[in-house]
């Protein structure tokens, strides 16, 4: 086996702990404040876009239109979402964040920003851009191959 292709030396595995060791704290600090992840990830969404539908949630948070459906009606049900008719289609309800929402996911919120604070008080500002610049080259390169 070529020794840059042994496993330890691998792009993707480090980019898959990376990301695996970031999620875990990220995960616990979400959990911390009484959300799942999946939770989470809807709530921030529906902060950045009011009154997106949950098929488009679905397609942003990566998960099956069913399983966002049953986060949403979790979400509802704990009053921590409504969801509404929307005013020119009938067959699609839009969901916002409810004040009780808002303030759950502030708290959940700024432990994540805990450890993006560390990341960005430890990494030198140029090196973000350059990581961040290299991991949406990696994204389109892997979107290419799909």
């Amino acid at each position: 086996m070529d020794p840059e292709f042994l496993p330890r030396r691998r792009l993707l595995t480090a980019i898959k702990n990376a990301e695996h060791a970031t999620q875990q704290v990220k995960d616990a600090a979400v959990r911390t404040a009484g959300l799942t992840m999946a939770q989470y990830n809807v709530m921030i969404l529906l902060t950045e876009t009011p009154g997106i539908t949950s098929a488009e949630l679905a397609r942003r948070c990566f998960v099956s239109p069913q399983s966002m459906n049953e986060t949403v009606a979790k979400l509802e049900k704990a009053g921590l979402i409504e969801r509404s008719p929307h005013p020119l289609h009938r067959h699609v309800r839009e969901t916002v964040v409810t004040p009780a929402g808002r303030r759950l996911l502030d708290e959940a919120d700024d432990r994540v920003l805990e450890l993006e604070r560390l990341l960005r008080d430890r990494i030198p500002r140029d090196q973000q851009e350059m990581l961040r610049d290299l991991l949406a080259t990696i994204e389109a390169l892997a979107q290419r191959q799909e």
